[in-house]
């Protein structure tokens, strides 16, 4: 009778082991997260809503939902043209014609011919078409049209 029993509590036991065996490999698939060696998930795999390869990843052939991230990037991008494009339209409307000064003095018996006014100065074109006047000071500050 006392092996009969002890027979028993081993069966109840071993049944009992496999079970739990059986719950926990069930619990993994569930998981469908691979452990690495010390037991700890492994993060490149990762749930997602695309199909997996056989190997387990994600295959990247497939998008999976957008993020919030691609959202805010293209947000950030449509502001960026439509600043771009209100800084180019100021800089059109801005275009005004710009100065350089030299160092160089003009001559007293100037040969250049004068070609009209600007600041109430006479503008004179050089010998290679470049345009100029006279300043206060008796230097020639070139005019640029660009």
């Amino acid at each position: 009778m006392v092996n009969a029993t002890a027979q028993e509590t081993k069966a109840e036991k071993a049944k009992a082991k496999t079970e739990k065996a059986a719950k926990d490999k069930a619990k993994k698939e569930a998981t469908a997260v691979p452990l690495k060696k010390d037991g700890t998930p492994d993060k490149r795999f990762k749930k997602t809503d695309v199909p997996l390869k056989k190997d387990g990843t994600p295959d990247k052939r497939f998008k999976s939902k957008e993020n919030n991230a691609s959202a805010k990037g293209e947000m950030k991008s449509a502001e960026g043209k439509a600043k771009s494009a209100a800084n180019k339209a100021e800089a059109k409307a801005k275009k005004e014609v710009k100065e350089r000064e030299s160092k160089e003095k003009a001559p007293k018996n100037n040969k250049d011919k004068v070609t009209g006014s600007y600041k109430g100065k006479k503008v004179f074109t050089g010998p290679r078409g470049g345009k100029y006047y006279i300043n206060k000071n008796g230097n020639k500050t070139y005019i640029s049209e660009d």
